[in-house]
């Protein structure tokens, strides 16, 4: 056995950028699942519409557009430059909705504009989390890194599902965001401390200066046109934001008010069983994924995500219900662990923060995979709807293998590298 593989799965803390990185991406995580959870459930009593809900949940993803726009001013001013910036814009998000939790007036209204500033942003903040990873740690510990970095997201929904409901319930939504902005302040303190003020480059030359955003913008999407595997994992992530994600997280308040009738604290249950199939995915990549193929793992377990979700979708108890929630949280990052680290193995590292950009604007396909489901669970029913979503990916991800199988499958191909 090699000397660097009993410490694989913690190597990636001597680097001292992700000594601080990780807990700021912890703090922020734990501060998104907080307020998804106290805003959704806040939309859905205050205006008892499902459709509301998938407005206020697509809203949070509007900003997806502009993510490859933050990948090019990523690759251009410092990934964490630009992770501060954005980070500086939720805390004063939450700090407004606290004054107004506050003061007695907060409305549904309000909180989907406020929703919808941050929409513009969060989106990208995931990206730009991975780019920076990318231009601080070494190729040998990249899989680990993001499997680690992975578990800032899925232990926040554990923690961040549970804690949220109970101060929701115990204080009110004034108080719980005292906490939350506490989150995001903590974070910025903390990402301050990380990578570098601009990009690394593999040759340890200087950024070099550009003439235009736009010929930038052009050069990254012309650079993934360009690679079958780049392409093909894009496309394959348009179409788990379009039919999974929605059911994975945007429509769990209407299963646990209009099918399990529980309780805010109900669906933090829920929301914990996500999150904790999700770390046990996230924590098996971080030790071995020195050793899996990551294309092939992409496809596998992107279909058993799908299978987790259409019987989840058939329960009618959360009993039943949370155990496929697990299943389908650990299939999630079993396939999004190895889908990060191929695009930023595979890429060019001075266009990595536009790659993750792209990666980002797949986010995109969460808005009409919502808003469509709202009506069509008022037509069909929840079940109906949400079988019917794990088909489509179903069909569609067997489409992208058979497209672009020689890129995906095939044990010598360059995303299949280990």
């Amino acid at each position: 056995m090699s000397e660097k593989e009993p410490a694989s799965a913690l190597a990636p803390f001597r680097i001292r950028s992700f000594r601080f990185q990780w807990p700021a991406d912890l703090t922020t995580s734990w501060a998104f699942e907080m307020e998804t959870l106290i805003l959704g459930w806040y939309v859905l009593t205050e205006t008892r519409s499902v459709f509301m809900l998938t407005v206020f949940a697509a809203l949070q993803y509007i900003g997806t557009l502009f993510a490859p726009l933050f990948g090019v001013t990523g690759d251009r001013i410092g990934h964490r430059n630009l992770l501060c910036a954005m980070r500086s814009l939720y805390a004063a998000t939450a700090t407004a909705l606290m004054v107004l939790a506050f003061a007695g007036a907060l409305t549904p209204v309000l909180v989907l504009v406020i929703a919808g500033i941050n929409g513009l942003v969060r989106p990208s903040d995931i990206g730009m989390r991975a780019a920076l990873v990318g231009e601080t740690m070494p190729g040998a510990r990249l899989t680990a890194a993001m499997g680690i970095q992975r578990t800032t997201q899925d232990s926040a929904r554990v923690a961040g599902a549970l804690s949220g409901a109970g101060l929701v319930e115990a204080l009110g939504i004034g108080p719980a965001y005292v906490v939350v902005t506490g989150l995001y302040a903590t974070s910025i303190a903390l990402t301050l401390k990380a990578g570098g003020a601009h990009a690394q480059h593999a040759d340890g030359a200087a950024p070099r200066t550009r003439a235009s955003p736009w010929r930038d913008l052009r050069e990254g999407f012309a650079y993934v046109w360009s690679a079958p595997h780049l392409l093909a994992a894009m496309c394959l992530a348009f179409l788990l934001n379009l039919t999974a994600f929605p059911q994975l997280v945007g429509l769990l308040p209407y299963v646990a008010k209009e099918i399990y009738a529980t309780d805010q604290t109900g669906l933090g249950y829920m929301l914990a069983g996500v999150a904790c199939g999700a770390l046990i995915g996230s924590l098996t990549m971080s030790r071995l994924g020195g050793v899996v193929r990551p294309a092939r793992t992409l496809i596998v377990f992107s279909a058993a995500w799908y299978a987790m979700m259409l019987g989840f979708a058939h329960t009618q108890h959360a009993a039943a219900g949370i155990p496929f929630l697990v299943l389908a949280g650990c299939s999630q990052s079993l396939s999004q662990v190895p889908m990060a680290a191929m695009l930023l193995r595979t890429s060019d590292a001075r266009l990595r923060g536009r790659v993750m950009g792209l990666r980002m604007l797949a986010i995109y396909g969460n808005i009409p995979g919502l808003l469509i489901a709202g009506p069509l669970i008022e037509r069909l029913g929840y079940a109906v709807t949400a079988s019917l979503y794990c088909a489509i990916g179903l069909v569609f991800t067997a489409l992208i293998l058979a497209r672009w199988r020689a890129s995906l499958w095939r044990l010598d191909a360059p995303a299949n590298m280990r």
